[in-house]
């Protein structure tokens, strides 16, 4: 093998992965973060592969920061992506609020991470008949747990689920799979 045969390979596996960004109607600063094309170029790849009446938007504008959003009561949907963002790799299995601060050793928004987030994406809205979180908010919702500044997974003492609890909550909210109360071990991981 070639030295510049794995450039190649890298460069398809960019173009492949900002298509399927494209096809999510990801921001053009969101597929430019997690695979490094430039602006110009993902407008380009937008107009040479999507066909007009495709059904796929250009979503302009700031892309979503309010952790509220997963908080709400009858939010299962947020945990379901949760559970698969752990499941394909997305969030390390010890997310932010368990590792040291000094821990960089995979960022987060990358060329092999959005691979796995639009696994992880595209099986949710497989999973979830009526899924209610668009794929702007999934990008948000992986940096958020990943960084644990705001929320985190806590996992339940019982039963090993992972739960979205706020970082600063005075009192922290039962399981949602079994009902337990959860502790406040934010150190603690599925697995024990």
């Amino acid at each position: 093998m070639r030295v510049t045969d794995d450039r190649y390979n890298r460069e398809r596996l960019r173009l492949e992965t900002a298509l399927r960004l494209i096809g999510h109607e990801a921001r053009t600063q969101t597929i430019r973060r997690w695979t490094g094309l430039s602006d110009d170029r993902i407008r380009k790849l937008f107009r040479s592969y999507i066909r007009p009446g495709a059904g796929v938007r250009r979503h302009r504008g700031k892309s979503p920061q309010q952790v509220g959003f997963f908080l709400r009561s009858g939010s299962d949907d947020a945990h379901a992506l949760a559970a698969m963002l752990l499941l394909f790799g997305v969030l390390p299995a010890r997310t932010a609020a368990a590792r040291a601060p000094d821990d960089a050793s995979s960022p987060l928004p990358s060329l092999s991470r959005g691979r796995q987030l639009c696994e992880a994406y595209e099986t949710y809205r497989r999973v979830v008949p009526q899924a209610r979180i668009d794929f702007e908010h999934a990008v948000f919702l992986a940096i958020a747990l990943n960084a644990g500044d705001e929320i985190r997974l806590q996992w339940c003492h019982s039963c090993d689920a992972a739960n979205i609890t706020e970082h600063s909550a005075l009192r922290l909210p039962p399981c949602r799979a079994c009902g337990a109360t959860l502790r406040d071990a934010a150190t603690m991981s599925p697995g024990r």
